[in-house]
């Protein structure tokens, strides 16, 4: 189904990209994206309008894959209705996610169909490098592109150290800004990722300045900010949802409440991440098993020891490591356990159809 040239731009001005809607949606279905979820239900942008709607039901069973609900920055298809119901998720360019909290191996939609991932972090107590590391693997699954946004430079005693620091554990391409979340002038240079049709997603801890970020973006107070903690430069949730938001420069950035967890599902790979070279280092070992331990021609220890590896980057690799291992091995028993309760089940039906069937 074609869309209309009017129509095309409206949806240009919040990051749709696809020309074409599916050519079995329903006649009267358009496009929209998610702009905010709430418990009531959903809030659209159509590129010229905000506007309320709710799920079809099939969303909401009981049972319903989390991942094929809508999130925000989802486009979907709309048919009309008082409300109007979202009928279908339209296939996602990106997706950033994390593993929900708890035991149960589960996937958490962060952002959909975003260009960048600004990873936000305070140059004061909330700074810290190993943290920042694994949000950069998140992202690397995501399919969108990381900036390192280091705010309260105002602040911060030596932000050029931290900066230094910082880059001998994040290496290139991934740029590292540092700003004051405050000034409009310092904020400038992330609307290079924000021009028209640009999407991004804000991430960080609570109290990192997102929402500060947002309305100096935005050039208006519209996000709640509050102060934080002086024990650990942490603050309270002051974004309390999800929320997509348009802004002056034509482009669209969604801010996200604090993470207290940033969890790994298990799926993500530390190959071709910020730790390629890590991993290159370990294929230039002597032996193929080698542990990085005592064994001879380990070339992991040997750049440990010519400064050419940092330490606390090498341990935090390790940690991530085996958090990735574990994770993998919780899906994959999850994914056995459903297999399984699946032919138990269709054994069963046949068992029940073959006794009662043809009373």
């Amino acid at each position: 189904m074609q869309l209309s040239a009017d129509l095309e731009d409206r949806l240009a001005r919040i990051g749709w990209r696809t020309l074409a809607l599916p050519d079995d949606a329903p006649a009267d279905a358009f496009p929209a994206r998610v702009s905010a979820q709430h418990r009531a239900g959903y809030q659209l942008d159509d590129g010229a309008a905000t506007f309320n709607a709710q799920p079809a039901p099939r969303f909401l069973k009981a049972g319903a894959d989390p991942l094929e609900r809508p999130a925000v920055g989802d486009f979907v298809l709309v048919v009309p209705g008082t409300p109007p119901q979202i009928e279908r998720v339209l296939p996602r360019r990106t997706v950033l996610s994390r593993a929900a909290a708890g035991e149960r191996h589960q996937r958490q939609i962060i952002a959909t169909n975003v260009d960048h991932v600004f990873v936000v972090t305070g140059l004061d107590g909330d700074f810290n490098p190993a943290r920042i590391e694994r949000y950069l693997l998140l992202v690397a699954e995501s399919g969108a592109l990381p900036v390192v946004v280091l705010t309260k430079a105002d602040q911060a005693h030596d932000a050029a150290a931290a900066i230094a620091e910082l880059r001998r554990r994040v290496p290139p391409p991934v740029e590292i800004l540092a700003v004051n979340a405050k000034s409009p002038d310092s904020v400038a240079p992330l609307l290079a990722w924000l021009r028209p049709g640009d999407s991004a997603v804000l991430v960080g801890s609570s109290g990192a300045g997102k929402s500060t970020l947002t309305n100096s973006l935005l050039g208006q107070s519209r996000q709640a900010t509050g102060a934080v903690r002086e024990n650990d430069s942490r603050g309270r949730h002051t974004t309390t949802h999800r929320a997509l938001l348009r802004l002056p420069s034509g482009g669209c950035l969604i801010d996200t409440p604090g993470m207290r967890e940033i969890k790994l599902t298990g799926e993500e790979s530390l190959d071709g991440s910020q730790f390629a070279d890590i991993e290159e280092l370990a294929q230039r070992c002597r032996f193929g098993d080698c542990a990085h331990a005592s064994e001879p021609g380990c070339a992991v220890r040997a750049a440990l020891a010519e400064g050419r590896l940092d330490p606390a980057r090498w341990q935090n690799y390790l940690k991530l490591r085996d958090e990735l291992a574990a994770a993998a091995d919780s899906l994959e028993a999850q994914l056995r356990r459903k297999s399984e309760a699946r032919v138990l089940t269709k054994a069963l039906g046949r068992r029940l159809n073959e006794k009662y069937g043809h009373r």
